[in-house]
């Protein structure tokens, strides 16, 4: 994550690396080949299912386009990870950083992850920093 940050030039990345070397662990969570909906709602930037379907894929520090539906069903799937977490009392937050760079390194071939660092000590390592 630091070298991907002194990379790209991209702010923080070093300030959240610190943070996941020092978890016990981070859960990855993502969307691979999700299709759309078909409710041709024009969220995703495209006049309906079928143009956001023709689209050749983009790759970025995510690959996109990707369905809104799709990622507000991941944004509801990512709350209630943290959630738990929370009622179990392990400290978490989530980090778009570590998706961008589990995807650079290959360690997942999602279009679109993200990361939450977990831990268990006396300090909120995420949130105190």
């Amino acid at each position: 994550m630091v070298r991907f940050g002194e990379v790209s030039g991209k702010k923080d990345f070093d300030r959240d690396a610190k943070g996941v070397a020092r978890s016990e662990a981070v859960v990855l969570v993502g969307i691979k080949d999700a299709l759309p909906v078909g409710i041709d709602c024009g969220a995703c930037g495209f006049a309906d299912c079928k143009s956001f379907q023709n689209q050749a894929k983009q790759d970025g520090e995510f690959r996109g386009p990707a369905c809104a539906f799709r990622l507000l069903d991941m944004g509801i799937a990512l709350g209630s990870a943290v959630k738990t977490a929370s009622l179990l009392n392990v400290d978490n937050r989530i980090m778009y950083r570590i998706g961008v760079v589990a995807r650079r390194m290959g360690l997942v071939d999602w279009e679109f992850v993200m990361g939450i660092p977990l831990s268990a000590t006396g300090k909120k390592l995420f949130f105190d920093r």
